[in-house]
């Protein structure tokens, strides 16, 4: 009975009050005057933010592999989730403009980076985007191919951002933050649903065979890096930005050269070796070798 009074708007009321609360407690001891403190409710606030956008991009994978009462309840609240997200985005975008205004020669030397700042307006462009298509009166002047396309990139790259920075303070910054690993942990698992919910529309190769094999050697390959970037980073970064033009290519586009995203690259190319295609009819065909 809980779920079920606990969901759409009531969802929404219930969480943004939590997320609310928690600010206003964490802001009592804030010291305004002071960067540092407001660096601190920057990361705070984040921290309340991507539990939501790694719940929303996993939400149709985790009912097409474990379909069931929980799962259709999270597809069927999607949006009030990513709302919930939106709302904890906001409060961070004010602590942001208020470090920014108030303590600009800071923020400027501590806190702001041109990849940075591309990669977070981007996000908040997206964001923005998002939450205004999300209310029929704005929804009807678009198509649903337009609708799919925004709101599938949208939360791509909303779920990239937090995923890639808890990836660098786990394996390059090594942080030893509890919170970094938790938050790394689940962004991986958020993706790599998805990548499994994929699979399993293509079907499973019949029998072991050969591709099936290697296809799930090259997923547990992938596992093994998920767990090791501080041994590969290093020497992979090193390679891919020894050309000028991909180290120019670093100062600009958002998540260049992709290295937090190699394992679960090679997650996809693993299942996709292990699985076949399904035809329209729901029978199934070897991918191609």
């Amino acid at each position: 009975m809980l779920a079920v009074w606990i969901e759409g708007w009531r969802l929404f009321a219930v969480v943004s009050a939590a997320i609310t609360a928690f600010m206003m407690l964490r802001l009592v001891t804030t010291d305004f005057s002071s960067p540092q403190d407001l660096s601190a409710m920057i990361q705070y606030s984040v921290r309340w933010a991507v539990p939501f956008i790694f719940l929303v991009i996993a939400t149709s994978a985790l009912f097409r592999l474990f379909p069931g009462r929980s799962t259709r309840w999270l597809l069927r609240n999607r949006r009030y989730i990513g709302l919930c997200f939106a709302v904890a985005m906001a409060w961070q975008g004010a602590f942001i403009f208020i470090v920014s205004f108030s303590h600009s020669a800071h923020y400027y030397s501590e806190i702001y980076f041109l990849r940075d700042e591309l990669e977070g307006s981007s996000g908040y462009l997206f964001l923005a985007a998002m939450t205004m298509t999300s209310f029929g009166i704005v929804r009807r002047r678009i198509t649903a191919e337009q609708w799919r396309f925004l709101h599938l990139s949208g939360v791509i790259f909303l779920w990239a951002y937090p995923f890639s920075v808890y990836w660098w303070n786990v394996f390059y910054y090594q942080t030893q933050h509890w919170f970094d690993w938790l938050f790394y942990a689940l962004g991986y698992t958020a993706f790599a649903v998805r990548i499994l919910a994929w699979g399993k529309g293509r079907g499973m190769m019949p029998g072991v065979g050969v591709r099936r094999s290697l296809g799930g050697g090259v997923v547990l390959l992938s596992l093994v890096l998920a767990l090791s970037g501080h041994l590969w980073q290093p020497a992979l970064s090193t390679a891919l930005l020894a050309p000028a033009w991909s180290a120019e290519l670093e100062l600009w586009l958002p998540f260049w050269p992709f290295e937090p995203f190699l394992p679960l690259l090679i997650m996809a190319l693993g299942v996709w070796t292990a699985t076949a295609e399904t035809d329209t009819d729901g029978s199934l065909h070897r991918a191609p070798a």
